[in-house]
C-alpha cells in the first residue's frame, strides 16, 4: 500500500484543483451577470483577477490535511475552495482599509477600480461590493459540500467562527493600540488561517469518538504554529524581495503597521535604530533608501534576531503539542511537514 502524500505533494495538487475551479466560479458569476453593465463587472472582474493570480492557497491544504486526519480522502473541493474566497474577502477589505496598493504582484482590487470609477472613493464603495460579492460566493460554495450525516451544523459554526475570529483579531490591529499583538496573531492566524481549516476539513467527516481529543490537540498544535506563521510573515513583509512577496519594500512600514518587530525597536528610546524607525514608520513618502537604513539598522539592534527566537520558541511549542498527541505515523508525518512548511518559507 502506497503512502500518502506528504504536506508538499498534497499542498501542490490542492492549489492546482483550487486555482482551476476558481476562475471557473468567477467566469461562471462574469457570465450570469453580464447584461447588468461595467458598474457590476468592474468589480467582479476585480476580485476575479485578485483569485486569478493565485496565492499559497495554504487554508485550502489545510482542509483537505483536517479531512484525511478524520478519515476522509482530502479531496474536499467545495470546502477548499470556499475558505480560499472567504480569505479574498479579506484581502479585499485589508487592502483597503490599510492603504495597500499591490496584493500578489497586481493592484489590490480598490486600486484597480480607481482607474474605472476616476474616483477614489466609487473605487473604495467598488471594492468593499466586490468583497461582499466574494463572501457570498464562498457561502454558497459552502452549501454545495456534502456533509455527513449530524455534520452540517459543526460545519456552519466552524465557518462562521472563523471570520468572527479574523474580524476580531482586525478590529484589534486596526483600530487598537498595538499592545496585544500576539491576541491579534492568535485570532487572524493561529484561528483563522490554521486551526480553522483544519477543524473544518475534520467537520466534512463522519462523527468519531476520539473527536473532541483530536480537536484539542489540533488546538495545541496549531495556535502557537500559526502565531509563529504571522511573525515569519512580518519578517518576510519587510526583508523579502519585493519581486517575489508582489509588495512594495517597506510597505508595512509606510502604513505604519506595528508588528513585534517594530514594537521591540521602539521599545529602545532614543537609540539610533528608533531614531531611524520613526522616520519611515506611518511615512507614505518615505523613500526606499530610507528604508533600507531603518531595515538594516532593525537588523544590527537585534530585533530581528528576537523576532526569530520567538518564532523558534514558538515552534518548539507546536512540536510539542505534536509529540503529546496520538498520532498516526502517516498522521504525524503530514503534521510536521505542515510546520516545516509554514515557518521555513521565504516567501
Amino acid at each position: 500500500m502506497s503512502s500518502p502524500p506528504s504536506f508538499t505533494e498534497l499542498l501542490s495538487a490542492v492549489k492546482r484543483e483550487v486555482d482551476d475551479e476558481l476562475v471557473a466560479l468567477w467566469d461562471a458569476a462574469l457570465h450570469e451577470h453580464a447584461a447588468r453593465g461595467p458598474a457590476v463587472l468592474g468589480p467582479l472582474d476585480a476580485a476575479r483577477a485578485l483569485c486569478a493570480r493565485g496565492g499559497k492557497r495554504l487554508r485550502a491544504a489545510l482542509v483537505a490535511v483536517g479531512h484525511q486526519l478524520g478519515g476522509g480522502d482530502g479531496r474536499a473541493l467545495a470546502a477548499c475552495c470556499a475558505v480560499e474566497l472567504l480569505q479574498a474577502y479579506f484581502l479585499i477589505h485589508d487592502d483597503w482599509m490599510d492603504g495597500d496598493r499591490l496584493r500578489r504582484g497586481g493592484p489590490a482590487v480598490h486600486a484597480a477600480l480607481e482607474t474605472q470609477f476616476a474616483s477614489a472613493h466609487l473605487a473604495a464603495a467598488g471594492a468593499v461590493l466586490a468583497g461582499d460579492y466574494t463572501l457570498a460566493l464562498a457561502t454558497r460554495q459552502l452549501a454545495r459540500v456534502q456533509a455527513p450525516e449530524g455534520r452540517w451544523p459543526q460545519l456552519v459554526a466552524r465557518f462562521a467562527q472563523m471570520q468572527l475570529d479574523a474580524v476580531i483579531g482586525q478590529k484589534l490591529d486596526v483600530l487598537g493600540d498595538g499592545s496585544n499583538l500576539e491576541e491579534v496573531y492568535r485570532l487572524k492566524t493561529g484561528s483563522y488561517t490554521v486551526l480553522g481549516p483544519l477543524l473544518l476539513g475534520l467537520e466534512l467527516c463522519p462523527p468519531r469518538s476520539d473527536d473532541a481529543s483530536v480537536r484539542a490537540a489540533l488546538e495545541a498544535f496549531a495556535l502557537p504554529l500559526g502565531i509563529a506563521f504571522q511573525l515569519r510573515d512580518d519578517l518576510i513583509g519587510a526583508y523579502a524581495d519585493p519581486s517575489v512577496t508582489g509588495k512594495p519594500l517597506g510597505g508595512d512600514l509606510r502604513a505604519g503597521k506595528r508588528t513585534l518587530l517594530v514594537n521591540l525597536v521602539l521599545a529602545r528610546r532614543g537609540s539610533e535604530a528608533e531614531r531611524l524607525l520613526t522616520g519611515v514608520l506611518g511615512n507614505a513618502e518615505a523613500s526606499n533608501a530610507e528604508v533600507e537604513r531603518a531595515l538594516a539598522a532593525l537588523e544590527a539592534c537585534g530585533a530581528r534576531a528576537e523576532v526569530e527566537q520567538r518564532i523558534a520558541g514558538l515552534a518548539r511549542q507546536a512540536s510539542q503539542a505534536l509529540d503529546a498527541g496520538a498520532w498516526s505515523r502517516d498522521a504525524r508525518a503530514v503534521l510536521d511537514g505542515l510546520s516545516r512548511a509554514m515557518l521555513e518559507r521565504t516567501a
